[in-house]
């Protein structure tokens, strides 16, 4: 009987640390009024992120078209100084009021928990919170999991207040638009005007440009139309999806892909510092940033993703403003997964959505 008391005494104990920590599942109580803002860079690697430029891959003519161009733009005598040249607001201003996660060379990981490593099940699995083997693909089947754009959109708080914008086209069946009910604009379709001169000429350029771009919209025109939605309609919870770093990466183009990469960067600089000079947004909003899934980890593969891809399910994100302690890049040992965005979402928003746990150790208790 002793020897029964003790088993569970025993198992009762390894169980209490996990009790200890459910406090982590719990809202934020101080995010009653917080905007939450989500940008992907789809397809972008950690490699590269941390690491700056990949020398095996400039040198190389069949992917590098102008190497001497490429190394005086982005190179540099350390990866730490190519990394910042490549993307200085990341490495300038998120490396020094939030967090980095994703470096592998420090056991810092981060990894989809999707089997397929390709975008769709990707993004299901970083705004539902879980994977769905049923989702292999990247064709347009409507998806039946509930998001957290979706269960947001059912809180008064949160109701007609959130809006997607991204360059590639799926996201209206990722998301559900018709069931979620919430603002989405996705590929070439047209910006409501609403009596916007901006809106308007938009429009404009994005008709002409049909014949070049079907299922993706040039990301600079993503990012120009979100903004004008941005100042006209005031959202709380806003998600920007680019693209063009995976397009590129797709026909072996490291060139136009570093250069994506780049004015990826410069637009959520442009993003943040809108954020930081608008009332109602300014020291009252977290930015994450992350990517949808790797690619390969060698110079001969870094342009293909996948199931059979090493590398393919290693990603990273950066986490920036209110409720974010100053960590910078994170060094720790750790492993993190796409599938717990969704839950650290609602604890930004004060809310609670599925099962996973938030990242925890991005969360300062204030």
């Amino acid at each position: 009987m002793k020897h029964v008391i003790a088993f569970f005494f025993l198992l009762s104990m390894a169980t209490l640390p996990e009790a200890n920590n459910h406090h982590s599942l719990l809202p934020h109580n101080n995010a009653a009024d917080a905007n939450v803002f989500i940008v992907t860079v789809d397809g972008f690697r950690w490699q590269e992120l941390f690491n700056g430029i990949d020398s095996n891959i400039v040198k190389n003519n069949n992917y590098t078209n102008d190497s001497e161009t490429i190394k005086a733009l982005y190179g540099g005598d350390s990866a730490q100084e190519s990394r910042k040249k490549l993307m200085p607001f990341l490495w300038n201003v998120v490396a020094a009021k939030g967090q980095l996660y994703g470096n592998r060379e420090y056991n810092n990981n981060v990894n989809v928990a999707n089997l397929f490593s390709i975008s769709y099940p990707g993004y299901n699995e970083m705004f539902t919170g879980e994977t769905d083997i049923l989702i292999t693909s990247n064709k347009k089947k409507i998806n039946s999991n509930q998001n957290i754009f979706e269960y947001l959109q059912g809180k008064p708080r949160f109701k007609n207040k959130i809006a997607v914008f991204t360059s590639w086209d799926v996201f209206p069946f990722i998301l559900n638009e018709k069931r979620s009910g919430i603002e989405i604009n996705s590929g070439v379709e047209n910006v409501k005007e609403e009596n916007s001169f901006n809106a308007k000429n938009l429009n404009i350029i994005q008709k002409s440009l049909l014949q070049k771009k079907e299922a993706t919209r040039n990301d600079m025109l993503t990012f120009v139309a979100a903004k004008e939605y941005l100042i006209t309609h005031k959202p709380t919870v806003f998600y920007l999806g680019l693209g063009e770093t995976d397009e590129y990466a797709h026909v072996e183009n490291y060139d136009m892909y570093l250069q994506k990469a780049n004015e990826a960067d410069k637009m959520i600089a442009d993003l943040w510092h809108w954020i930081q000079s608008t009332d109602g947004y300014k020291n009252n909003t977290t930015l994450i940033i992350t990517t949808d899934h790797g690619r390969g980890s060698k110079a001969s593969n870094w342009m293909n993703h996948g199931s059979v891809t090493k590398g393919s399910s290693q990603t990273w994100m950066a986490i920036l403003g209110k409720n974010v302690s100053t960590l910078g890049e994170v060094k720790t040992e750790k492993q993190l997964y796409q599938k717990q965005l969704a839950q650290t979402i609602a604890y930004f928003l004060g809310e609670e959505f599925g099962t996973q746990k938030p990242i925890e150790t991005a969360i300062a208790i204030r």
